[in-house]
């Protein structure tokens, strides 16, 4: 096995990563590889790193792409000096190019009120549909919290439902009434759709693909099909956009930061922090386009 196989699957085994985080360092460390033009990864040193990192650079990847590959390395040599492969870490003192603070992308009420509009009528999914986008927006889960969702949270038309997050920590989050009427339609579908079949699934919103749920990708592919019906910029829209709306239209309203970043899921406040950016700047863009002093 190669040392970057052991390494994915050390982190697999003790950190419970997951397997979109493996293939991330897969990615970088594939590249970081190929930068060395054949040599053994368990070879490169400082110098080979940070040359690396500046041909990222120049090929014009963004501050946040660079950090992650860096964070990548490091742990891989980490890794390789814990198991006794490697007598050192060259990677150990490297300081990283930094994160660049940017605001999320959001959608606005009236936005969102048209997706919700065009999903009520989809079609043969409708009701799936308007079950996805009203419980993204009531709770400001991410997607793929929301595609592995259990049939079990949603029994007995729940007040809250307990969201299993990053690390597998879990948390708890409100329905709205809309959410809970859409979910306990799309409920009653479901259930009639699995009726008869020899091992119905466990999950909210099933699918034969391997996973036994629908994709993120089977989600955003529908979600840009209900944009174009909504006269929204498909190119606007995506699943993470809806979370941002959650949490941005919350804050507007009056939430406090702290309920904001419990039910988003954030470990750290200061994650959760980024959206009043957000509304300075949508109260900025406010005042200079209609306050009648800013158009002089």
């Amino acid at each position: 096995m190669s040392v970057v196989g052991a390494f994915l699957d050390a982190i697999a085994a003790e950190r419970d990563a997951s397997a979109n985080t493996r293939l991330a360092y897969a990615r970088d460390l594939a590249a970081f590889e190929a930068h060395l033009g054949g040599r053994p990864l368990r070879e490169a040193g400082r110098a080979d790193i940070e040359s690396f990192l500046l041909a990222e650079a120049a090929r014009g990847l963004s501050m946040a792409t660079r950090a992650r590959r860096l964070s990548a390395i490091r742990q891989l040599f980490r890794f390789l000096h814990d198991e006794g492969l490697r007598a050192d870490n060259p990677a150990l003192t490297l300081a990283g190019p930094g994160r660049e603070r940017r605001l999320p992308g959001t959608l606005s009420r009236e936005e969102v009120e048209a997706l919700l509009v065009a999903a009520r009528h989809g079609g043969p999914d409708e009701a799936r549909d308007v079950c996805l986008l009203e419980l993204l927006y009531a709770t400001g889960m991410r997607v793929s919290e929301l595609v592995s969702l259990p049939a079990a949270a949603a029994r007995g038309d729940p007040r809250v439902l307990l969201v299993r997050g990053k690390g597998g920590r879990e948390r708890l989050v409100p329905l709205s009434g809309p959410a809970r009427a859409a979910l306990g339609r799309w409920l009653g579908e479901r259930d009639a759709r699995e009726e008869g079949r020899k091992a119905p699934s466990r999950f909210l919103f099933p699918s034969r693909g391997a996973g036994g749920h629908l994709t993120r990708q089977g989600f955003f592919a529908r979600l840009k099909e209900v944009a174009a019906r909504a006269g929204v910029p498909p190119d606007r829209v995506a699943p993470h956009k809806l979370r941002h709306a959650f949490a941005t239209h919350l804050l507007a309203g009056g939430a406090d930061l702290r309920s904001i970043q419990a039910m988003l899921g954030h470990a750290d406040v200061a994650t959760t922090e980024i959206y009043t950016h957000v509304l300075d700047e949508a109260l900025r863009e406010l005042v200079l386009n209609h306050h009648p002093l800013a158009k002089t």
